[in-house]
């Protein structure tokens, strides 16, 4: 619906998963008794000890001090209060420029995580070697792992040191549509994470609906492979050590483009109103598709956020995900979904289920849309009060604006609502019709309009003439006219007898 409201003033329209963030977890070392099994019977150590863990991360982290020495490779501690993405920034131009493909940064940074902790028993056991393994969450060393990928574009890896050494991917739906389109050869125009032009809009969007979980699977596998620890051939085909993918955030995002800006900033604006004023309790789990009950855990708001001077983010919470609309590069326009807990959706986790994910994601994002369409589709939007309000200025002179809460002012708006509800508009008196018109007449309406638009739900919007914006001389206004006498009735009059 909003794309034929407003389809003269848009150019094309796409929708794709934007941001997404994917845990990796060996499955067959997530338990401390897996882990206890590993070593004694596959690695062949007697005592599971802190000794031996150690030794693990050791071994890691010389290898990845080798490998950026061996590739020439920058690797720096994260300094805190700089952006990762903005430091790394001209690393990537360089490989993008040079056309390759691989790491070309690593980051080094203290994080929380998770870990194993190992402890002797209180009292003695029969067995000797018995230690206590349990997990916790610690902070240690992570490696950030920048890299251009020939499929997903660019791509950061993050591996922990710790055993059992979880791994954080970091995707982005735009990166695997501009490697898609340069395949076909396909021109268009990308500024961060958003196409302002393309030649095919069908081919835009083929790409968009061609990211699956198997091209996923395949490439962070491939890179887990060669970025991730190392096992033995012995350790990998007497223990399961291939990872299961989780999806931990997930931005799935309906893009309108516009062909000038003017339009864009007046519906942003006029959205961003409507939002804070309609956008309710019940019309929020409406747009998620969900019913409101006492049960439900998490936010239920929406707000007006300020990211710096001049860029506002409207946003819609519902339990651990939000809604959220900006505009951007003068005529870009942008509804994105952001969901923290897929369990919030009544949805798996589990990477294999992304297509039910973008099912679920482009029915409510196009609910929102058709909202506000809804909202948006009046003749005359326009702050009719607070340009009234506002000062006039003519030549070199300023006068002021009209108080609205002057009681004069509230007498004087308060006639067109009262002539507003008659039936027929009543007649002047032959006098007024012939004579000229006094002060008072000319501060009233004129005509008003016949009814509102139905459906719309906002007010019947009265027009004032332009003889009410101007400067006159403070008088009175006169009481409203008497009701004529019944026909037959005499009159009593007011004059004392004589």
């Amino acid at each position: 619906m909003f794309t034929q409201l407003f389809g003269d003033l848009l150019a094309f329209v796409y929708h794709c998963f934007d941001r997404i963030v994917i845990y990796g977890y060996l499955s067959g070392l997530s338990r401390p008794e897996q882990v206890v099994h590993f070593f004694r019977q596959v690695v062949g150590v007697p005592v599971v000890d802190k000794e031996v863990l150690s030794r693990r991360t050791a071994d890691y982290q010389n290898w990845v001090e080798a490998f950026a020495r061996n590739h020439r490779l920058p690797i720096e501690w994260a300094e805190k209060g700089v952006r990762k993405e903005d430091h790394v920034l001209p690393w990537q131009r360089r490989m993008a420029r040079d056309d390759a493909y691989g790491v070309y940064f690593i980051f080094k940074s203290m994080e929380q995580g998770p870990s194993f902790r190992v402890s002797a028993p209180k009292y003695a056991t029969k067995d000797p070697n018995y230690r206590i393994l349990a997990r916790q969450r610690s902070r240690f060393t992570h490696y950030y792992f920048y890299l251009r990928d020939q499929t997903l574009g660019p791509t950061v890896l993050r591996v922990a040191s710790f055993f059992p050494f979880q791994t954080t991917y970091y995707l982005n739906g735009h990166s695997f549509i501009e490697q898609e389109l340069k395949r076909v050869q396909i021109g268009f125009r990308k500024t961060d994470n958003a196409f302002l032009a393309v030649d095919d809009v069908a081919a835009l969007q083929a790409a968009a609906d061609k990211l699956s979980p198997a091209i996923i699977r395949e490439r962070l596998d491939y890179w887990t492979l060669v970025l991730g620890p190392k096992f033995s051939a012995k350790e990998r085909t007497q223990l399961n050590l291939s990872r299961f993918y989780a999806i931990a955030q997930i931005e799935y995002c309906r893009n309108f483009i516009f062909k000038r800006n003017f339009p864009i900033h007046k519906l942003f604006e006029r959205s961003c109103e409507l939002g804070l004023w309609r956008l309710t309790g019940d019309k929020i789990s409406e747009i998620f598709g969900t019913r409101l009950n006492r049960r439900m855990r998490g936010k239920l708001a929406t707000v007006i956020d300020r990211i710096e001077h001049g860029h506002h983010v409207f946003r819609a919470y519902f339990k651990h995900a939000f809604l959220k609309q900006y505009e951007k590069f003068a005529t870009f326009l942008r509804n994105e979904l952001v969901s923290n807990n897929l369990a919030d959706f009544r949805l798996k986790k589990g990477l294999d289920h992304l297509d039910a994910v973008r099912q679920r994601f482009q029915a409510i994002t196009d609910r929102f849309a058709g909202f506000q369409a809804q909202w948006l589709n009046v003749h005359v939007d326009f702050p009719l009060l607070q340009r009234l309000a506002l000062p006039i200025t003519v030549g070199a002179v300023r006068y002021p604006g009209i108080k609205i809460h002057d009681p004069r002012v509230i007498r004087l708006l308060d006639r067109p609502f009262r002539q507003r509800l008659r039936p027929e508009p009543t007649p002047l008196r032959p006098a007024q019709a012939q004579g000229p018109r006094t002060a008072a007449a000319r501060r009233l309406p004129l005509r008003l309009p016949s009814h509102p638009q139905r459906g719309s739900g906002c007010p019947a919007l009265f027009v004032l003439p332009q003889t009410a914006m101007r400067p006159t001389r403070q008088q009175p206004l006169p009481p409203p006219p008497r009701p004529p006498a019944p026909a037959g009735q005499q009159t009593r009059s007011r004059l004392p007898p004589r």
